[in-house]
């Protein structure tokens, strides 16, 4: 193998082995703007957007282990990589599919198993990492929130009746 092409190969591995999670799209006809603004919203969830040929990324997978994704490999083929949380890298790029006719996603690998386009989709339907991390917190404070609520309103109903004082203060 030429030098030239070792380097794209380590190149495109490095791209693949950034993250647990990758996605290959089609890049036909959007504009440089448009991949521009693409990158932008990438970048805010920390994941990356390159373009490499189909034959380096396939040896470059080949290298890797990963799955065959020699089905899809046509065209130009876009490697959207990195990113802790796979949800909100497949968000940014659900949304920028959604308005491009002739653009779509080929499809995402997820801990080394095959995604199709609609499991990416649903997979970008998701709530992300912080979302789930605040509606989880959200479920464990309700409860001890209401218990307090209940607790101080007993407390209340006691001293309202004037069959319970105060609790005393240590002095």
């Amino acid at each position: 193998m030429r030098p030239e092409k070792k380097y794209l190969v380590e190149e495109a591995r490095a791209r693949l082995a950034a993250s647990g999670h990758l996605f290959l799209v089609s890049f036909t006809g959007v504009t440089v703007a448009d991949a521009a603004s693409f990158r932008r919203a990438l970048a805010a969830v920390g994941a990356e957007y390159h373009v490499a040929k189909n034959s380096i990324i396939a040896i470059a997978a080949k290298e890797l282990g990963l799955p065959d994704m020699g089905a899809v490999l046509n065209g130009q083929t876009g490697i959207i990589s990195g990113g802790e949380d796979p949800a909100a890298v497949a968000k940014a790029v659900v949304e920028f599919f959604k308005s491009r006719e002739k653009s779509e996603i080929k499809l995402g690998i997820y801990d080394e198993k095959v995604m199709t386009k609609e499991e990416v989709e649903y997979l970008g339907s998701l709530p992300s990492l912080p979302e789930l991390r605040a509606k989880l917190l959200s479920l464990l404070k309700t409860p001890a929130t209401q218990m307090v609520r209940v607790l101080f309103r007993t407390v209340e109903k006691m001293q309202e009746e004037g069959g319970a004082a105060a609790p005393a203060s240590a002095e």
